[in-house]
């Protein structure tokens, strides 16, 4: 039996607390950011509007239950896939080249949105359904079918990636394949099959850093990886030496948290000039102003999060829903894990915004989209009046 539920009592109220306290630190550090003289836009303002828009976004998203999400899975993973081949196509007055990607669409009175940021939900959604899709209608699991369900999963991954490496955008890329690699290990693929293709992907790995650091010439001319990529590779292994030119920001960053220590400098009171700390460097000036112990507040409010997200995907009935659960935690986690591991030094400068945080209309709205979906799940899900969590 289940118990019936009214609309108010099934809103994830903690999800909610988070998202707030996530909004409130978002503010802060954005009006701090903005006070530098390099700044004449009020954007604190501008990231309010978009969390607005944020909010409507999941009180639109929170309507559709899981089988209307699968029945729009494929049409939103079709629309994001013509927005990035429109930017692809597109003159540089409609689709302007910005640091050297062309990842943004402008439009008159709005701004400029970025695709990449909502066809990461949309890949979400669609990887989702085909594993879904898979186990409802593969009754006896081999390796075989194991192979056609991978095979499934790169082609629909492997469409929107070749569209953002054209930009190039070796942020989002990596992203992409956070998503897919997360949805890969919750698919059931036996580890016959994951086992290779890991120790594979680490051998790449490795290999890949090896022609960056001594044949650099052979990436260029057979990978098509540019210039500015490597310099990035290059002033995160030995930022000092690169400090006028690419290893600037990440200097700047690390000297900006390091003289935060422990409390921090208080509010407002920054001396390390970083240029666009209100986007991806956001964390530096949390580190700076409010020291280790801000800092650690912002990395727990992201734990509590994930731990919330990971509550989700165990608890729910719906394997829909554990799946699209999943591609989340993905797509949260590496964002977090890199964007404060590059302002550390820990990982290369990629470009990737602070989830929620950052300012940024388009990765907001992505982020939310994603919270959405969540928060779909909580509002349609059953409860059982004699399981265990009653």
């Amino acid at each position: 039996m289940t118990s019936k539920r009214t609309t108010t009592s099934r809103i994830d109220y903690t999800l909610v607390l988070i998202l707030f306290l996530l909004f409130l630190v978002s503010c802060i550090s954005i009006y701090s950011a903005q006070t530098t003289e390099q700044y004449g836009e009020n954007f604190l303002f501008k990231q309010i509007v978009w969390y607005v828009v944020g909010i409507g976004i999941i009180l639109a998203v929170i309507t559709l239950d899981a089988e209307q999400l699968k029945k729009i899975s494929w049409y939103a993973y079709g629309f994001g896939l013509l927005l990035l081949g429109f930017l692809v196509v597109a003159p540089e007055s409609i689709a302007p080249v910005i640091n050297g990607a062309k990842s943004w669409i402008r439009l008159p009175g709005l701004g400029q949105i970025q695709p990449a940021e909502l066809v990461k939900v949309f890949l979400i959604l669609a990887l989702a359904r085909v594993i879904d899709d898979h186990h409802q209608k593969t009754q006896l699991k081999t390796v075989k079918t194991d192979f056609f369900l991978l095979f499934k999963m790169l082609i629909v991954t492997g469409f929107p990636l070749l569209l953002i490496m054209q930009q190039p955008d070796l942020g989002t890329s990596l992203v992409i394949l956070a998503i897919l690699l997360g949805m890969v290990f919750i698919s059931g693929i036996t580890w016959k099959i994951l086992a290779p293709i890991v120790s594979v992907g680490v051998t790449l790995v490795v290999g890949i850093f090896y022609f960056v650091l001594w044949h650099p010439e052979l990436l260029e001319k057979y990978l098509g990886v540019k210039e500015y990529q490597l310099g990035r590779i290059y002033s995160w292994i030995d930022p000092y030496n690169y400090q006028s030119s690419t290893g600037f920001q990440l200097t700047r960053s690390l000297l900006a948290i390091g003289s935060g220590e422990t409390t921090g400098k208080g509010y407002g009171t920054r001396e390390v000039y970083l240029p666009e700390s209100h986007t991806d460097f956001i964390f530096s000036i949390i580190g700076e102003e409010f020291g280790f112990i801000g800092a650690s507040v912002v990395v727990s409010l992201f734990f509590l999060l994930i731990y919330h997200l990971t509550k989700i995907g165990i608890s729910t009935r719906t394997p829909f829903y554990t799946y699209v659960c999943v591609g989340v935690i993905s797509l949260i986690t590496f964002h977090v894990f890199q964007n404060i591991g590059m302002t550390i030094g820990v990982l290369p400068i990629t470009g990737i915004p602070l989830p929620f945080i950052s300012y940024g209309g388009s990765s907001l709205m992505g982020n939310m989209l994603a919270m959405g979906l969540i928060f779909s799940i909580g509002f349609h899900s059953k409860r059982y009046m004699f399981s265990r969590s009653s």
